[in-house]
């Protein structure tokens, strides 16, 4: 068998409901701008190499870039990249590798992992680009034939952890790696829009392989972050059941105060180190209120500054009880009016409200 018949692949659905092991031989610049969820990078060429080798396609045509590529990945730098090309495959025998359309780039890692390592490694026809233009026909089809239940309340109320509880649910905020609100960036970043898209359209296909027709999905604006919430499904949202989740006020504090102050340090902690991350952490907190200063109003965002700083001020994690003053007040003066408004807003398509057992049982009947 030779590269060009080592088994390669076209049923996508099949690749990603499995979980297929992948790797990518795009350049690194390519593979940040978009990539499959824990797909590997293991490039052909640098993004310096593959530049240099579009230029020259550009001027001298295919053939003479070939020969440049094959001139600046060659000895040491050949056998490093087919070492790790290898190395990969032997641990995932059942894996796969893509360029982008499939093409010359892959072709040419199979047939150096075949001469030069003795292994024969199937390769996705199409590449990265069919894959992509896969999932996004696959999400638009499952956003039209899915029933959507949208999860509602106020901030605080614990829709996420709610969410987390049913099999049946679509954690939007947890695929953008954000908590939704604008203090909920986390350290770790967000996902380009790209694979933000690629891993909801992953979530979904599964889920509908598993035998759901409906998702409870958390209402949402237009972006969660900076990642924006596909087209389709927010027209989907917008004209879908809205089931409210209502909790008294003191359990909101007490879990905004966990998750947005304790639970928040700790995790900048853990990427930037003890000191620098105090410190990201505390730049955070008063960045995300200085975001929303303009809606504050001057003499509010002031006064809630000064709350705020004498809290992150204090010794160890900070004055708790400073963290609830500036919390309560921003509930009451800001946040719980515009979702009030909001409830008002799409009260007729309200379908059941009540306490967390009881949505929890009533999502529980809609899967």
């Amino acid at each position: 068998m030779t590269a060009s018949t080592a088994n390669n692949r076209d049923d996508y659905r099949a690749i990603f409901l499995n979980d297929v092991p992948m790797m990518d031989v795009r350049a690194p610049v390519e593979f940040a701008k978009g990539a499959f969820p824990g797909v590997v990078n293991l490039p052909l060429m640098n993004d310096a190499e593959r530049q240099a080798v579009g230029t020259c396609y550009k001027q001298q045509g295919q053939q003479a870039a070939i020969e440049l590529g094959h001139r600046l990945v060659a000895g040491e730098l050949k056998a490093e990249r087919i070492a790790a090309w290898a190395q990969f495959a032997q641990a995932h025998p059942d894996g796969l590798l893509y360029c982008f359309r499939g093409g010359l780039r892959s072709q040419i890692v199979q047939q150096w992992l075949e001469s030069e390592a003795g292994i024969v490694y199937p390769r996705v026809i199409g590449g990265y680009k069919a894959m992509r233009g896969f999932l996004i026909e696959t999400l638009q089809h499952d956003v039209t034939h899915s029933r959507f239940v949208v999860l509602g309340g106020l901030t605080g109320s614990g829709k996420t952890e709610l969410l987390n509880q049913l099999p049946h649910s679509v954690d939007l905020e947890g695929l953008a790696n954000h908590r939704g609100s604008g203090f909920g960036s986390r350290p770790t970043g967000q996902p380009a829009q790209i694979d933000f898209e690629d891993a909801l359209a992953i979530d979904v296909l599964k889920k509908r392989a598993q035998g759901h027709a409906c998702f409870v999905v958390e209402d949402e604006g237009t972006h969660i972050g900076r990642c924006s919430v596909p087209l389709a499904l927010r027209h989907t949202m917008a004209q879908a059941p809205l089931v409210w989740l209502e909790v008294p006020f003191a359990e909101r504090v007490e879990r905004i105060l966990s998750d947005y102050v304790v639970a928040q340090q700790a995790d900048f902690v853990a990427v930037y180190g003890e000191g620098p991350g105090e410190v990201a952490f505390r730049e955070h907190l008063l960045g995300s209120l200085a975001k929303i200063a303009q809606r504050l109003g001057g003499e509010r965002y002031q006064r809630l500054q000064a709350i705020m700083q004498a809290a992150l001020a204090a010794p160890g994690p900070g004055d708790v009880d400073l963290h609830r003053e500036w919390i309560e007040a921003l509930l009451h003066g800001y946040y719980d009016p515009m979702y009030a408004f909001q409830r008002q807003k799409h009260a007729a398509r309200i379908v059941f409200a009540g306490g967390a057992s009881d949505v929890l049982a009533y999502l529980r009947t809609q899967g």
